[in-house]
């Protein structure tokens, strides 16, 4: 099926009301991918899964994941992605059988594939070496999804994640350092907490301290971010690093840090 370019270059409706007959149909056909959160959270995750079950040759399995979707105490396009996507994970058993999903033109599918893989991988190691994938995604919501994945596991399992995101901070994919930096963030943005890091922002400098000028603002704002979320519980210590990095780089990029990563203790 031929897609128009208007379709494929829209920039996105701002309410849900807005969008388009035409994108919502493709959308929901899994044949394109959203273009904002308002998209995101209007697709019908299981009229694709539908499409996506039947191109798998497995149409039998809807009712379950339909039920298993239905059951849910509070149902919203997360957990969506999540009940499906361990669902795939429990009935898929080969590595080869996740390719139709981790390579669907639809962001949807691809984080349905997030969840799925993340379900079976045993070691933190395992986890974040299967997650770098998803974590340098080029759809912004799979990099969202890939964090909701993950973060719990790699809070529990806190030193052999910062160890390993710490490699990540030298990646030429802006995504992946992105990554490094937003998935371990003391608080975060509809996750839990992470206690240690809460109490002891210290432990994460082997992720933040090699991002300090990195040249990505996309980055700079995941790194910011991080120091906002400390400031809120050690204040003074994000004030003495903040100092530090100042002294250390006059780059523009480490200005921009610590400004935005002081904005709640300069309120």
């Amino acid at each position: 099926m031929k897609i128009s370019q208007e379709i494929l270059t829209r920039k996105g409706a701002r309410k849900a009301q807005d969008i388009p007959a035409a994108v919502i149909k493709f959308l929901n056909a899994g044949l394109i991918e959203t273009a904002n959160l308002t998209e995101w959270l209007a697709a019908d995750q299981l009229a694709i899964l539908k499409t996506v079950l039947k191109e798998m040759g497995q149409p039998k399995w809807y009712k379950t994941f339909e039920t298993a979707v239905n059951s849910q105490k509070k149902i919203s396009a997360n957990n969506n992605v999540k009940v499906i996507g361990q669902l795939f994970g429990e009935n898929l058993k080969n590595k080869k059988d996740f390719l139709p999903l981790k390579t669907h033109t639809s962001d949807v599918v691809r984080s349905w594939a997030c969840w799925a893989i993340a379900t079976q991988q045993k070691t933190t190691k395992q986890l974040l070496t299967a997650m770098k994938p998803f974590a340098g995604d080029t759809h912004f919501g799979v990099r969202e999804v890939v964090i909701f994945a993950t973060k719990d596991r790699l809070a529990a399992d806190l030193d052999t994640a910062i160890s390993v995101l710490a490699t990540w901070t030298t990646s030429k994919d802006e995504n992946v350092r992105r990554y490094a930096a937003e998935t371990l963030r003391p608080t975060g943005v509809w996750t839990k907490k992470i206690p240690a890091l809460h109490d002891q922002p210290k432990l994460g400098l082997p992720i933040i301290e090699p991002l300090k000028a990195d040249p990505s603002l996309y980055v700079q704002n995941a790194v910011a971010n991080w120091l906002n979320d400390a400031s809120k519980s050690q204040p003074k210590w994000v004030i003495q690093l903040c100092k530090k990095w100042e002294k250390a780089s006059d780059d523009k990029a480490t200005q921009y840090i610590i400004k935005r990563g002081m904005r709640t203790i300069n309120k």
